[in-house]
């Protein structure tokens, strides 16, 4: 309920502005922060498609199949 408060304070001060350019701003930010919002969106959204996907047995196996090649060093790689 806080933040509900704190959004009708905003709506009536905003009611109160006579400046243009004061309003011009103010949209322009929230127009920039809907574009920020639709990226984090999407990205959370194409994240959480894949999460929890994979039972404890199979991440076990894949994390397993990459210790084995990501983390060994083949010191002939090097030369």
């Amino acid at each position: 309920m806080v933040s509900e408060a704190r959004k009708l304070h905003i709506i009536e001060e905003i009611l109160k502005l006579n400046s243009e350019s004061t309003l011009a701003t103010i949209e322009n930010f929230l127009k920039k922060e809907k574009k920020e919002d639709r990226k984090v969106t999407k990205t959370k959204s194409a994240f959480r498609e894949f999460s929890g996907i994979w039972s404890k047995e199979e991440a076990a196996e894949i994390e397993n199949i990459i210790e084995e090649s990501c983390e060994t060093i083949n010191p002939d790689d090097w030369k």
